[in-house]
């Protein structure tokens, strides 16, 4: 399916996977580019060499495009942002900020750029510094989220921008996929059904976890702080809440959740750690190879969108 999504990356299916923080790394990123989709290296709060050695092993396995998404509030986003032009990274996503003080060197080393947004206003922001593509990204996605859905942010965006629009945020099958398509957009990104492919290496716990989900076992902590984060309820989200409720501050409610979503995909620890994951978890069942994934949700689409 060509739109101006796979022709400005060179990619055969307009779906990204995405680079979530100690999830997305080099097999899953590899698995999801060579399958025909972009695969993408969820940078994180991951230091710069670290960064590299994961592109670096993305290559060896994959000659196709793949990306690395940026968190730019880590404290090492400016060496990130270095290493990405040194490596001849070709595609950069990018969350929690503004890449502008990166578009000069990244444009300068045919860098496309195509940062997550959650707003129309940011988006037409994101348009006027050079950005090559925007990612609309609903509340119904897991981890960090915005308040608008994706209903409703998707063609609000493509209205106001003339770039083209990646869906993101409770998208999980060809149906998803082809309601995207008939909202403007031109290509959608998928975290939480890559959690339960057969090359992510999150802990087994994990997609337990996931594959378990309900529709309504997903829960937002955070809304308090300004910094509400979407993942599966356990014993961990219970507490926090409580203690939001209670008023903690700030700084106690960050010890209670310092490092867990490492504790989660990296331990399994199910139960104290962050388990991020979309609403869309409730419908996502089986453990598939990143191809199959793809393939699966592609010929679904075409069918419903009438394409050959």
């Amino acid at each position: 399916m060509k739109t101006r999504v796979t022709e400005l990356l060179g990619i055969q299916y307009p779906i990204f996977q995405g680079g979530m923080a100690w999830v997305a790394e080099y097999h899953l990123a590899a698995a999801a580019s060579e399958a025909g989709g972009l695969g993408i290296i969820g940078a994180g709060g991951a230091p710069a060499e670290f960064v590299r050695d994961q592109i670096r092993k993305t290559k060896e396995l994959t000659d196709k495009p793949f990306g690395v998404n940026v968190m730019l509030m880590n404290p090492e986003a400016d060496a990130i942002a270095q290493v990405i032009v040194e490596e001849g990274v070709k595609v950069v996503t990018t969350g929690a900020g503004n890449p502008g003080k990166y578009m000069k060197l990244w444009k300068e080393a045919g860098v496309k750029v195509i940062p997550v947004v959650a707003s129309v206003a940011l988006a037409k922001m994101m348009e006027r510094s050079g950005v090559d593509a925007v990612i609309a990204e609903g509340t119904e996605s897991g981890g960090h989220i915005g308040s608008a859905t994706t209903m409703t942010l998707v063609p609000q965006v493509v209205d106001a921008v003339s770039i083209p629009v990646i869906a993101a945020g409770g998208i999980a099958d060809g149906r998803g996929f082809a309601a995207s398509m008939m909202l403007g957009a031109e290509a959608v990104q998928m975290g939480t059904r890559f959690l339960v492919a057969k090359e992510c290496v999150v802990h087994e716990n994990y997609k337990q976890k996931v594959l378990a989900a309900k529709d309504i076992d997903s829960e937002v902590t955070g809304m308090s702080t300004g910094h509400p984060v979407r993942q599966i309820r356990n014993k961990m989200t219970r507490e926090y809440l409580k203690m939001e409720k209670e008023g903690a501050t700030l700084d106690e409610l960050e010890h209670l959740t310092l490092g867990s979503l490492r504790k989660a995909v990296v331990d399994g620890d199910v139960v104290e750690g962050t388990i991020m994951a979309g609403q869309i978890a409730g419908m996502v069942k089986k453990e598939q190879t990143c191809r199959e994934i793809m393939e699966e949700i592609m010929s679904e689409a075409k069918g419903l969108l009438k394409i050959q």
